[in-house]
């Protein structure tokens, strides 16, 4: 299993099946993206963490070039149906479901969520992944909340945790919530597209450090294994 990072918290994870799942599409518009060829990115599912405009903003397009099913908060299913997008499967908080690659609970997130045209975008969310074998957390943008320490006892192999500050947690708050989650192996996302959410890297990374953290920073289209 590998993950491939695309900027902000646009990833894909790509299983030993073969199986892409791309998470909150958003390259278009973001420069430090700007040598990511969008249509070469075909999953066979995209999640959607919420509806804001940097996690949806290549959406569409995506999902049309690729069919991918797209699993998501029920308002943002609804929303995809009144665009013409019927590949949908919508979720909600505290629910999980056994696709065809793996099981993925809907966990909460701490944000807000309104899609670009205005529509309700519903709960913002983060997942809990198990697949082929590990166990994954994508937290989606989200501030800390003790609600993560229900994941505590997942036995977590990575999490993908925000960590650009303003908008979401910061690396102080992420450095908490590893310890919530009892997770070791934090990719960060969520980082540097804008001038609020920019971060000193160096500095990030001792942080991480001396809290005894794993905490990977790959360069924009950089593969790794999980």
């Amino acid at each position: 299993m590998k993950t491939t990072y695309y900027g902000q918290s646009t990833v894909e994870i790509e299983l030993s099946s073969g199986t892409k799942l791309l998470f909150d599409p958003f390259v278009t518009y973001n420069p430090l993206a700007k040598d990511v060829d969008l249509q070469s990115l075909k999953p066979d599912y995209i999640l959607l963490s919420h509806g804001h405009g940097d996690h949806v903003a290549d959406l569409i397009e995506v999902q049309k070039n690729s069919g991918a099913k797209v699993i998501c908060i029920a308002e943002i299913a609804n929303w995809l149906n009144s665009k013409g997008i019927d590949n949908v499967h919508g979720m909600n908080i505290g629910g999980g479901f056994n696709f065809d690659f793996g099981r993925v609970k809907m966990v909460n997130a701490v944000h807000s969520s309104t899609m670009p045209d205005g529509a309700a975008g519903g709960n913002p969310a983060g997942f809990l992944l198990t697949i082929e074998g590990k166990k994954i957390y994508f937290a989606g943008d989200t501030a800390l909340t003790y609600d993560m320490k229900l994941l505590e006892d997942e036995n977590l192999d990575w999490a993908y945790l925000p960590i650009g500050d303003n908008y979401t947690m910061g690396a102080d708050d992420a450095i908490k919530a590893a310890g919530f989650i009892n997770c070791k192996n934090i990719i960060g996302i969520h980082y540097d597209s804008f001038d609020v959410i920019k971060i000193d890297k160096d500095e990030v990374r001792e942080k991480f450090i001396k809290a005894g953290l794993n905490l990977k920073l790959p360069v924009i289209g950089e593969t790794m294994d999980l």
